[in-house]
């Protein structure tokens, strides 16, 4: 051992062996994109036209706070991610990056991010995204994810607000079509997480987390991814009859809804032990929600291109 190292071991310093890889892993990769894409949509489908700076900046920001938010979730989270396969090799339980670092890195990037937003672009919407970084870490985390089946109803909110953070950062307000679009997110949680929990029940076992099919059981976890697809589905539509997305949309999205509806009755209709009905509704889930999102951004898009040729 060199003098150096000694030296640093005899003072208890210790240098971080985490690599960039490491602290990109903590962001919650995933989790952030889409995260960036509907606060993006929101942004794009606002009445408003941003300056194309003003607009990077604002993206940027929340980005960067969804990530921040995803390093204080592993860091608290990290007892319970070491118990469940899904979670064991993330930075923290797996020992590459210490809880102090994690903590460290989420909290400097919380106060950058809603700081760079606030006096950048607007602090109503600043003050939305340290909302939601909040109502993630400390109401979701903290507190519901570990005491109640409800964890992800209402923890759902946080991953509902990204749109209308967009929008608020365009306009300076909250409008209703955003509320929609905060709606559409809010209301398929449920059905989206519910699906991972019936196949990963055992995890969620393992970890003590009640996941609804871990308290209700799984028959009554089945016939509420059902009734929440009966509601998602009409609520996917919205933005047509509210006049912010064309009819073509309105019978995509109809489409879409039929879909989520179809494969959550596979999912209520499977034998109790089936479980490629319930992987089947997550990963369509996935497609539903960035397909919606997606489409209302190209029909914007392709309305305001229509109106500038006419004009």
């Amino acid at each position: 051992m060199s003098t150096r190292e000694s030296h640093i071991e005899d003072t208890g310093i210790h240098l971080s062996e985490a690599t960039a890889g490491d602290f990109f892993a903590l962001l919650k990769p995933r989790v952030m994109a889409l995260a960036v894409f509907t606060a993006f949509v929101g942004l794009m489908v606002a009445p408003v036209m941003m300056n194309p700076v003003i607009a990077v900046i604002a993206i940027s920001a929340i980005a960067v706070g969804a990530g921040a938010a995803g390093a204080l979730n592993m860091w608290y989270d990290a007892d319970i991610d070491a118990l469940m396969s899904r979670t064991a090799k993330r930075p923290v339980p797996s020992g590459r990056v210490r809880p102090g670092e994690a903590l460290g890195f989420g909290l400097v990037l919380s106060a950058l991010s809603v700081i760079t937003l606030g006096v950048l672009v607007g602090w109503l919407a600043a003050s939305l995204l340290a909302f939601t970084i909040f109502f993630y870490v400390v109401i979701y985390t903290m507190w519901l994810k570990r005491s109640t089946p409800q964890n992800i109803v209402i923890g759902g909110a946080a991953g509902a607000l990204p749109p209308v953070i967009g929008w608020a950062a365009a306009t300076g307000a909250v409008g209703i079509e955003s509320l929609i679009l905060f709606l559409i997110i809010f209301l398929w949680t449920p059905p989206h997480f519910w699906a991972l929990a019936l196949f990963k029940v055992g995890d969620y076992a393992a970890a003590g987390i009640p996941m609804m099919p871990n308290v209700a059981g799984e028959a009554s976890t089945r016939k509420q991814i059902f009734v929440y697809s009966l509601v998602l589905a009409p609520i996917g539509v919205l933005p047509w009859p509210f006049g912010f997305a064309s009819l073509y949309f309105g019978i995509a999205s109809a489409a879409l809804g039929a879909g989520f509806i179809w494969q959550a009755w596979k999912v209520l209709a499977a034998p109790g032990q089936e479980m490629r009905p319930a992987k089947t509704l997550f990963a369509y889930s996935i497609l539903y929600l960035f397909a919606i999102f997606a489409m209302l951004l190209a029909d914007t898009i392709a309305t305001r291109a229509l109106v500038s040729a006419g004009g």
